[in-house]
């Protein structure tokens, strides 16, 4: 089971630090990927990272602001997210595959486990 945590309501050039928790099995042979889903639009990739952290992937939307990192002692995958925009504002998802490839990461379709969701709310 998978728990993602941390949104909130920020101000336009702020900063947030999501977490994806991982319960009731072992993370670190589990590639994650955040995805995000606003009002009206499509589910659409964030960020990614491998199992042992050894390659990410990003958006290019959130390229140079989003940073996403692991802790397999901790079952934990963070996406810090800073300069924050108003177009962020969206219900963002964390999602696992075991054994997941780098380049199949963005396809929301490549996933089998996922969170429920965290609003994050970026204002003006």
């Amino acid at each position: 089971q998978l728990q993602a945590y941390g949104g909130g309501l920020v101000q336009a050039g702020g900063s947030l630090r999501l977490s994806c928790a991982a319960s009731g099995r072992t993370f670190s042979n589990y590639g994650v990927g955040w995805f995000r889903q606003a009002p009206g639009k499509e589910r659409e990739f964030v960020a990614a990272i491998r199992w042992n952290g050894g390659a990410t992937a990003y958006a290019e939307s959130v390229k140079g602001r989003f940073t996403i990192s692991r802790d397999n002692a901790r079952n934990t995958v963070d996406l810090q997210m800073n300069s924050l925009k108003p177009e962020d504002t969206a219900v963002y998802y964390c999602a696992s595959k075991r054994g997941i490839i780098i380049s199949s990461m963005s396809g929301s379709t490549n996933y089998d486990h996922w969170g429920q969701g965290t609003q994050v709310t970026v204002s003006s």
